[in-house]
């Protein structure tokens, strides 16, 4: 749906049917529960005909309503009201069975609310279908008198959430949520989906169960409770119009959700041991590499695809930090970096996609827009960590990106032709839009090329990237990992220049970001064999979620919040904190060898798979959809040793590793057995933090104490691991 979209006025030849009877509804109903305080709300329960409403009222102006579709008329209904905890309850009884009903409030007394409806059927009942319950209405209760737009709704199969802005009455704005996690067991027993299913057309809003009107035998068991709507809401009574005020407020809102709603737990992985795979299987398999001039070159996928500049690229990045972890550089270090030179094109002086000796089968002249970019973004890494070839290749390259960003006036096509600018590709079917968020990785790099030289103009590129970025709210993103480059590049700017509208920036880039995430656990056919909590679509119009894009954003959230630091507000850092953390354990399931066979697909659109190597798969579905259609890719293979490298941490002559799901930070060496670090991460949150054995020598036995001088005590303590659960944001000081 649009990303705006106003109410239809009374006037209009056509008016929704469904806000005629909302309208009815609400003026005519009968109160069940007397009305209940909370926040700035009056709250009422009533009832029409087979729908109970549940009505928040802000004075006499209006409000919103809750619709639930009790099935049938014949119907008895009770209610009552409690605390914050309860505010009100009901319980419907009919012959087909029992609902119940729910609706808390958040305890401070904030505008924070939670509402769950549950059905237990005495026989087994098809639903046909089931109404959007989410009504805005004006006085008396009309919904045609209501007015506002809609800034931000599901998409695919991310949360299912509509972020609204309700000028009349003047609520100001509200996010709300449908946690999909709560209705697995309803997906499960209709065997349907909730793909695009929060949204709707103003007044008519909210959730749209999906249903399967003519296979009767898709129907809720009897005798089985199970959830129809759990609805959480979130007002915030000062709306700000403004871009990135507006993107402050959408992540503060969906952060205060996050923190009500239950989270799976997250493990540990051996992301060391899987790096050692990896590797393995890049240096032996046949089916990853192949020789061009003497040189070795890596397939983008498992036997598949003719080698390119970003491949070779992100695996050498990955292995040149896993060397610097390890105390040992990897030949195969040197083996990638020998080849790099032949993308090199002096005459256009750029690096092409592809090697000078491509097949005919791909149009050696056309370019992804972010193409472009990502390889120098990892060329510029090399060359900051000491690569003196990199160095060279991306001075000589950087002239060119500027001269294609300004040709595309910072706005750039899905592809184009490397040699003249000629567009190939203007705008993606999905979005009627270019690659909107390249300004994002560009300014980025630009900022790499600033700190490699100095020179100012590189600064005046980022600057004038960001700034054509502005204006696009919701419809930023485009490729995950490019929008959370984005964010990073707006808070590097703003170090620098001290120029505070570029962190408010990076709040639009984060909110864009966080609107394509999963906020929730599917159960729904083989994902119930993998995790997508807080996983995020690698495209805008993406059905599932990719381990590059993955990895790489967790790269660059990673100098997000190192530059942030403190200055970040609190929902900006704990939902990227929480984005790592849940990344560092839903990656694992990329690997073909951690699914069953049968999660995998059996028809790969790029090469094979083959759950011998410990390469990933590029996609997982939250739908349950059969994993690695796309194929297997070797270019994200570098995901592990991002991971090793950022979660485990060497202590020079200690017998073990440190590992901790936070980002750690100020780690230093107090003396030969002591050592003092913070951990990063919000205030309420717990980090997992383990000492895991190393080598042969027994593990010793840690003193953990916090810098008031308490001392810690272990969750697990065995002779291969001492593990504890700290307090997020807190300072250790470590002694063994």
């Amino acid at each position: 749906m649009p990303a705006r979209t106003g109410r239809k006025p009374e006037w209009m030849e056509h008016v929704s049917l469904e806000a005629v009877e909302a309208r009815e509804a609400l003026s005519r109903g009968e109160i069940l529960a007397g009305s209940v305080e909370h926040g700035g709300f009056a709250i009422e329960l009533l009832r029409y005909k087979a729908n109970l409403w549940l009505l928040f009222r802000r004075g006499n102006q209006g409000g919103v309503a809750l619709r639930t579709f009790l099935l049938t008329d014949d119907i008895r209904c009770t209610a009552k009201t409690g605390p914050a905890e309860r505010l009100i309850t009901w319980e419907a009884r009919s012959s087909l069975g029992v609902m119940r009903g729910e609706l808390q409030g958040e305890t401070t007394g904030l505008d924070h609310f939670a509402y769950a409806v549950r059905i237990m059927p005495r026989h087994a009942i098809h639903l046909p279908y089931l109404p959007r319950d989410l009504v805005p209405f004006g006085a008396k209760g009309d919904p045609l008198a209501s007015e506002g737009h809609v800034e931000a709704s599901q998409r695919r199969l991310n949360t299912g959430l509509c972020y609204l802005d309700i000028t009349r009455p003047a609520l100001g704005k509200l996010l709300y949520v449908q946690n999909l996690t709560a209705l697995n067991p309803y997906f499960q027993a209709t065997q349907t989906k909730p793909e695009n299913v929060v949204g709707g057309e103003w007044p008519i809003l909210g959730y749209l169960a999906p249903t399967d009107p003519k296979d009767t035998t898709k129907a809720l068991p009897a005798g089985e409770e199970i959830v129809l709507y759990d609805t959480r809401l979130a007002f915030r009574g000062k709306s700000e119009e403004e871009e990135s005020k507006n993107a402050w407020q959408f992540l503060d809102m969906i952060g205060a959700i996050y923190r009500g709603l239950e989270k799976p737990a997250s493990d540990r992985r051996d992301w060391v041991g899987r790096s050692q795979r990896t590797l393995r299987d890049l240096v032996n398999s046949p089916k990853a590499q192949e020789k061009h001039y003497g040189e070795i070159y890596f397939h983008p996928y498992t036997a598949a695809e003719h080698p390119d500049s970003m491949v070779q690229l992100s695996l050498l990045s990955a292995i040149r930090d896993w060397g610097d972890w390890y105390g040992r550089k990897h030949p195969l270090e040197a083996a990638i970096g020998r080849g790099l030179k032949r993308f090199h094109d002096p005459k256009l002086k750029t690096m092409r996609r592809y090697l000078p000796d491509v097949g005919d089968d791909k149009n050696q002249d056309a370019v992804d827009s972010w193409y472009l970019y990502h390889p120098m973004l990892n060329l510029a890494n090399l060359a900051l960590a000491g690569d003196e070839v990199a160095e060279d290749l991306f001075l000589r390259s950087i002239d060119y990106g500027i001269r294609a960003a300004q040709h595309f006036c910072y706005k750039w096509p899905i592809q184009f032709d490397i040699t003249d600018f000629s567009v190939i590709t203007p705008i993606a079917p999905a979005d009627q839009r270019g690659q909107t968020d390249v300004g994002g990785i560009y300014a980025w790099v630009m900022l790499q090329a600033f700190e490699m030289t100095g020179e100012s103009r590189f600064l005046q590129e980022a600057r004038n990237a960001l700034d054509a970025a502005r204006g696009m709210r919701f419809d930023l993103n485009y490729q995950a990992n490019l929008t959370a480059w984005g964010a990073a590049a707006c808070i590097r700017l703003w170090r620098i220049t001290n120029q505070k509208t570029y962190l408010a920036l990076s709040y639009v880039y984060l909110a864009s970001f966080f609107h394509n995430a999963q906020l929730w656990e599917s159960e729904i056919g083989h994902a119930r064999h993998y995790s997508n909590f807080l996983g995020v679509t690698c495209l805008q119009d993406a059905p599932y979620m990719a381990l590059y894009e993955c990895f790489d954003s967790f790269a660059a959230f990673e100098r997000f919040l190192d530059l942030g630091g403190p200055d970040l507000i609190p929902a900006a850092k704990m939902l990227v904190t929480e984005y790592c953390r849940y990344a560092l354990h839903r990656a694992w399931f990329y690997y073909p060898d951690a699914l069953p066979p049968e999660a995998l697909a059996t028809e790969n659109r790029n090469g094979e798979i083959d759950r011998k190597l410990s390469f990933p798969v590029e996609d997982l579905y939250p739908d349950g959809q059969p994993a690695g259609q796309v194929g297997q890719e070797i270019y994200g293979a570098g995901a592990a040793m991002i991971f090793a490298t950022r979660a485990f941490h060497n202590v020079e002559g200690a017998p073990f590793l440190v590992f901790c799901d936070h980002f750690l930070r100020a780690v230093t060496r107090l003396d030969g057995r002591t050592l003092s670090l913070k951990i990063d991460g919000e205030d309420g949150h717990v980090a997992e933090f383990a000492f895991l054995r190393r080598g042969r020598k027994s593990l010793p036995v840690p003193v953990v104490r916090t810098l008031s001088d308490a001392v810690l005590e272990p969750v697990l303590r065995s002779k291969d691991e001492v593990s504890y659960r700290v307090p997020a944001h807190t300072g250790l000081v470590i002694s063994w």
